[in-house]
């Protein structure tokens, strides 16, 4: 913590974040919240999806705040063009609904934080430190709908033969995960199992790293997929 109070810079490097939105009113607002807080930096602004693709490749971004609807390109084809050339890169989906279709095909995308426009502009900072340290921004009700979604898939093509072995998870990682799947983040699932956040930490690593994932949304997806999760 610094002396005002607030997080210091993990490695006194800030966070690098882009953000991408076709109203300019609402990219300095953002910009604004961001720019008062000692660990992040804002890195550029883009004002549709081929342009944050050109900067993202450019400008490394650790985060990504991007609008789904925009010109040119629109939000779920940048994440993925960003995914493709930096794939450190955490993206937040930023959308006005909560639309299953939006959501599911941003997820697909690469995304793995999902937030609604009218969310308070002081909440964002904390959004933006949360993605960048690995957790899936997305609510309750928001991943209810995305695994409804995965289970709906994962049902019509209950058919097809299995392609690789499934790598196996620990019953605790399993606990881990199915919680995850519930939108819970890593406090609420510590005080659900009664261990530490920091324990929930290396469980989640652990769980990334068998399944060869980079994000948790990523690896409730292939766990639905694989039915390694029954969704009812």
């Amino acid at each position: 913590m610094t002396e005002s109070g607030e997080p210091r810079p993990a490695g006194g490097e800030p966070i690098r974040v882009l953000i991408v939105d076709d109203h300019e009113l609402i990219r300095r607002s953002l910009a604004l919240a961001l720019a008062a807080e000692p660990d992040i930096e804002v890195v550029g602004e883009a004002s549709d999806g081929q342009e944050a693709v050109e900067l993202a490749d450019r400008l490394m971004p650790d985060v990504a705040l991007m609008d789904v609807r925009m010109p040119r390109q629109d939000g779920i084809e940048a994440a993925k063009g960003i995914k493709a050339s930096v794939p450190s890169t955490r993206i937040i989906m930023l959308t006005v609904s909560d639309e299953e279709e939006d959501l599911f095909e941003a997820i697909k995308a690469g995304a793995t934080g999902y937030l609604l426009k009218d969310v308070q502009i002081n909440d964002v900072p904390a959004a933006v430190r949360g993605v960048h340290e690995g957790q899936s921004l997305i609510n309750p009700a928001m991943a209810a709908k995305l695994i409804s979604e995965f289970a709906n898939m994962s049902r019509k093509e209950s058919e097809r033969p299995p392609q690789l072995p499934v790598p196996r998870l620990t019953e605790r990682e399993m606990e881990v995960l199915r919680l995850v799947a519930k939108g819970m983040n890593n406090r609420e699932i510590a005080k659900q199992l009664f261990i530490s956040e920091n324990t929930v930490k290396n469980h989640v690593r652990n769980i990334l790293d068998k399944l060869q994932l980079h994000s948790r949304m990523e690896a409730v997806v292939y766990a639905v997929r694989e039915r390694m999760l029954e969704i009812t």
